[in-house]
């Protein structure tokens, strides 16, 4: 795994701009929520941390460990990819279930996720948004990543259709063998991206052509990461984003590919830290 870089665009940008797949909590060394607020000391929040398409939550392990370290209670839960209203009710139904506040962590397509599953949920206190989209109201993402040149994913993708239960036929996306490296994570060694093409899920089409319904950032304050050298999402749209979200730092990290968070988890998990930091 490539090292972390030597420099960092740090973007301050003020107002310019569950169940099974959830892993362990924090280190045994680490006092739980329970005894911090029994000490009188301001309990930290939990980091949910939801992942894209073609992936699955252990995408985040390495940013896992560094978060379990520092003390936060930290769930990876398994994201659908069925398609925007289910994946975004999913995902609230297991925000809901967590007591005490909130800090949303979103990755690529988990970034449209976490948009509209944070609508109205009260313990929700940041979104970080991880080389994401950042939809609004009323958008498509298959439009949305045409805004800006430099994505190859759509490209790289293989149609492959699957029986509903109700009799319909539906349309899963999966990433081409020989495409996959470039598209989607150039910066890992290739006995990796080989695992990860291998074992990549089911991406249902429609998460390109759901609308999105609700924008949690217009309320919830957001942070984000660039990915420099995303094939995926451009890094201008990312950037875009971000402006228009009125982030309040974003973290452009050169040479990333779009797995920015396993390539540079020390980075990432520095940025969702200072997010969290803003809640106790």
């Amino acid at each position: 795994m490539d090292p972390e870089p030597t420099r960092r665009h740090v973007l301050a940008t003020g107002a310019a701009a569950a169940g099974a797949a959830a892993l362990l909590g924090p280190l045994s060394s680490a006092a739980s929520a329970a005894e911090r607020s029994a000490a009188g000391t301001p309990a930290k929040p939990t980091i949910v941390l939801v992942h894209g398409g073609f992936a699955d939550a252990s995408c985040w392990n390495p940013v896992i460990s560094r978060l379990q370290r520092a003390g936060y209670e930290t769930i990876a839960p398994a994201n659908p990819l069925r398609g925007l209203p289910t994946d975004a009710a999913y995902i609230a139904s297991v925000v809901e279930s967590i007591n005490g506040p909130v800090v949303l962590v979103g990755h690529s397509y988990g970034g449209a996720v976490i948009t509209n599953a944070a609508v109205g949920a009260t313990n929700v206190k940041a979104l970080v948004y991880i080389a994401a989209f950042v939809p609004d109201m009323g958008e498509q993402l298959a439009v949305l990543i045409n805004k800006y040149p430099g994505s190859i994913i759509q490209a790289a993708t293989r149609p492959v259709p699957y029986p509903g239960p109700d009799g319909t036929t539906g349309t899963d996306l999966y990433l081409q063998a020989d495409k996959f490296r470039a598209a989607f994570a150039a910066d890992l060694p290739v006995a990796t991206t080989r695992l990860m093409q291998a074992t990549q899920r089911p991406f249902s089409a429609t998460c390109f052509t759901d609308v999105t319904t609700a924008a949690a950032w217009h309320t919830i304050p957001s942070w984000g990461l660039v990915a420099a050298s995303d094939k995926a999402i451009p890094a201008a749209l990312e950037r875009f984003f971000y402006q228009r979200a009125g982030a309040r730092a974003v973290v452009e990290v050169p040479g990333a590919s779009h797995v920015a968070m396993i390539s540079h988890p020390d980075i990432t998990a520095h940025l969702i830290q200072d997010a969290a930091k803003t809640t106790t």
